[in-house]
């Protein structure tokens, strides 16, 4: 199973905290109350009975002792039942209950035997009551049945409220996490922001150590660390365009000399011919790479925008490698002008098409399209398509994936896709390689709307 996630589990441990303490608080609660009320119950009972054991003490005291009238001159309410024995039986106001007479605790009765007063709490009938048992003679005691159903009601909706505490309080814990972690996660949303900023291309990310004085050292040691990191790649771009640079003389003579040898290749036998030809394919793949490199060494350069009829440079891209520029196409919704870096999106025209000639059976079509969230360009081609595994490789530097490799197909420098990759980042952007309906490949890249 996955493992929840830190904001999950920050929030979980406030809702469970907060649950903890409040039930906790809820069962002290309801217990304290519980045992006052009927404490306090149980006294004011108490009085009550030994008040009516003394009005039958007085009753039978007499010489004509009469129990009914005694049991009918008492005060009992509604919530109480006065029982008296005496002499081996039970009188009641009205007509004993044997049910009731039976609920009796033995306890109480065997301590009323004995000459003692005596108290329980018991359910009769279902119904919570206390019994209380006063000895009076030798052969007569008081017993009395004090039901408690308004106490128990009141108890219960007690514990119902301390419930409905509880789970609110756990609510409120559950909130109170949910803020707490998203306080502590902000200052890590900040340094994974300025991680994908600076992965995308954007080296000028940092982080500000004034906000969160408590990661300063976090984000001293972060800054640093692209600051070492940029230098680097300017250090590395710098030496990579240093080098084609100074190949580029080199390589100009070596294409004059070549040129030579093209020319008189009808003059050479057929291995000398043969070998004249590699080395002018090679020359010029040479000089490929190396105009190559150097638009790549320029390519972390920011993009210099303006306002650029897309559907105008295709079809000139299209019309300069000898395609129909019907191959283009646009929505109805598609503005004729974007703001971009023309040179970069003429790159990135060219080297997709030119890839889709060379190792996807030919380019389909060119599509550009302008939705809220993104501006469109697409590049279809009739090929093979790209393998799952391949989709991501392909727009590393120096790759030509299995697909062209399985063709024998080595034209090329392998910097093709990588230039695209790096001139749609410079506008914040995004490319893929997707299926294409039908067969084939679909080399999609996203640039984001136009800013207002």
């Amino acid at each position: 199973m996955r493992r929840p996630g830190l904001r999950a589990r920050v929030t979980a441990g406030f809702a469970v905290g907060a649950l903890l303490v409040s039930a906790a608080m809820a069962l002290l609660s309801y217990q304290l109350t519980e045992r006052f009320l009927l404490d306090e119950r149980e006294r004011t009972a108490r009085r009550a009975a030994l008040f009516d054991a003394g009005i039958v003490r007085a009753g039978l005291d007499t010489d004509n002792p009469e129990v009914l009238p005694v049991l009918r001159s008492l005060d009992t309410g509604a919530n109480r039942r006065a029982l008296i024995w005496r002499d081996g039986d039970f009188y009641s106001r009205t007509v004993v209950d044997k049910t009731l007479t039976d609920s009796l605790p033995k306890s109480v009765i065997s301590l009323v035997e004995q000459g003692k007063p005596a108290v329980q709490r018991v359910r009769i009938a279902g119904r919570p009551a206390m019994v209380f048992g006063i000895p009076i003679g030798e052969s007569t005691a008081l017993y009395e049945i004090d039901y408690m159903s308004e106490l128990d009601g009141n108890l219960k909706v007690l514990a119902l409220v301390l419930t409905l505490v509880a789970a609110t309080t756990a609510g409120a814990g559950a909130l109170l996490g949910v803020y707490a972690s998203r306080r502590v996660m902000r200052p890590l949303n900040t340094v994974a922001d300025a991680a994908r900023d600076i992965a995308g291309g954007r080296l000028g990310a940092r982080l500000d150590p004034a906000t969160e004085p408590d990661l300063a050292r976090l984000a001293t040691s972060f800054n640093h660390m692209v600051d070492q990191l940029s230098a680097r790649m300017e250090r590395d771009r710098r030496f990579a365009a240093d080098v084609s640079h100074e190949l580029r003389s080199p390589l100009q003579t070596l294409a004059a000399a070549a040129s030579v040898l093209e020319r008189r290749r009808e003059k050479f036998d057929e291995r000398s011919a043969t070998a004249a030809g590699l080395v002018v394919e090679e020359v010029q793949r040479f000089q490929e790479l190396v105009t190559d490199l150097l638009e790549l060494a320029r390519s972390d350069q920011p993009a210099d925008t303006a306002p650029v009829d897309v559907g105008a440079l295709a079809r000139q891209v299209c019309r300069h490698r000898g395609l129909p520029t019907s191959l283009v196409t646009a929505d109805v919704d598609t503005g004729p002008v974007w703001r971009v870096d023309r040179r970069r999106i003429e790159q990135v025209l060219a080297n997709l098409i030119d890839n889709a000639q060379a190792h996807g059976g030919g380019v389909v079509a060119v599509r550009l399209a302008t939705q809220p969230a993104a501006r469109i360009l697409e590049v279809d081609d009739e090929g093979p398509g790209v393998s799952a595994a391949d989709r991501e490789a392909i727009f590393d530097r120096f790759v030509r994936g299995r697909s062209a490799g399985a063709r024998g197909d080595n034209d090329g420098t392998g910097l093709g896709l990588a230039l695209v990759v790096q001139h749609v980042t410079a506008h914040e952007g995004s490319v893929q390689v997707l299926d294409r309906p039908g067969g084939g490949a679909r080399f999609r890249i996203e640039l984001p709307p136009e800013r207002s």
